[in-house]
């Protein structure tokens, strides 16, 4: 049994969907939309760059989902069958989470890009520039990475924002205390903590601003029930009603993204493979280091669209 899982910020990579574009029809029409809804060439960003355009959290974030689309439409037409014959569940990463709902047909294209943008933007804007920061924490599990957070925030907001897998947490929070955590982390054996290069502190309660902009959004966006059911980032179980995914889509803002319990839920329904759909191979490279019975398969060419249909 397969899963469809869609990444997150960090994967994006100047001449991102490039080659799917010129060999499907099908991707250039979603490339195509993307930038009808959106009104700005971003189309044109992804193939050309610069990267620290592309980097920015505004425009990362649409232009990861529409690659996942791409690959998405590309494999339904190619294969003659829609993804929910193909899977059994959906689940993405942070902003990812907007791709598999999209896949699953519970959300508009147009309306995906949109609330992307909008997104990012608002994450961006929630803390100025330099005030926030995250870091990754390297062989600590989740309630020494917690720990350490806790100890290290002194007043200040620091968290652990993403449960990536087995010793791969990331926190996040006020600059200053990221930074004493990544130092008390050290002292408690981590292999590495290191400052990652993000420009806000995602998933944490500095993120409150954001969370207010996307639920104002969110409740004037139509949501259908997914084709396939959609494991939710902030409660690692699954989910199908539209008023339920607009409430956790709210709360994913500022919430952790258990993506390990994600993966693990999926596994416990009987999944053995995951199929991650876009750009970048994060999240099929977490499968097996989360659970060893657990296969990862990237699909993100034409050559990986045609190997997977030859799986089938």
């Amino acid at each position: 049994m397969r899963a469809f899982v869609f990444p997150g910020q960090g994967s994006q990579a100047v001449g991102m969907g490039v080659e799917l574009a010129e060999a499907f029809p099908r991707a250039r029409e979603v490339f195509e939309e993307v930038d009808d809804a959106l009104g700005q060439g971003l189309g044109r960003l992804m193939r050309e760059g610069p990267e620290d355009e592309l980097t920015l959290t505004e425009n990362a974030q649409p232009a990861l989902m529409a690659v996942s689309l791409a690959a998405v439409r590309v494999i339904e037409a190619e294969g003659g069958r829609p993804l929910a014959e193909l899977g059994a569940f959906v689940a993405g990463h942070s902003l990812g989470e907007y791709s598999a709902l999209c896949a699953a047909r519970a959300l508009p294209l147009s309306d995906t890009a949109r609330l992307l943008k909008l997104r990012g933007q608002a994450m961006q804007k929630a803390v100025p520039v330099g005030e926030g920061a995250m870091a990754a924490i390297l062989g600590l599990d989740l309630a020494d990475a917690e720990a350490v957070a806790e100890a290290a925030a002194q007043g200040e907001i620091c968290a652990a924002a993403n449960d990536n897998a087995p010793g791969q947490v990331v926190i996040s929070g006020a600059r200053a205390a990221v930074e004493r955590a990544v130092d008390l982390a050290k002292e408690k054996g981590a292999k590495r903590a290191v400052m990652l290069p993000v420009s806000a502190p995602f998933h944490c309660d500095l993120m409150a601003p954001a969370a207010d902009a996307m639920g104002r959004a969110l409740a004037e966006t139509d949501i259908l029930p997914p084709a396939l059911p959609i494991v939710a980032n902030v409660t690692a179980e699954t989910v199908t009603d539209p008023s339920v995914i607009r409430k956790l889509l709210v709360e994913q803002v500022c919430g952790r993204v258990r993506w390990r319990e994600c993966v693990l839920t999926m596994k416990g329904e009987g999944v053995d493979t995951l199929v991650e759909v876009g750009t970048g191979k994060v999240l099929s490279g977490l499968a097996r280091r989360i659970d060893r019975d657990l296969t990862g398969v990237a699909v993100n060419t034409p050559a990986d669209v045609e190997a997977f249909l030859k799986s089938l």
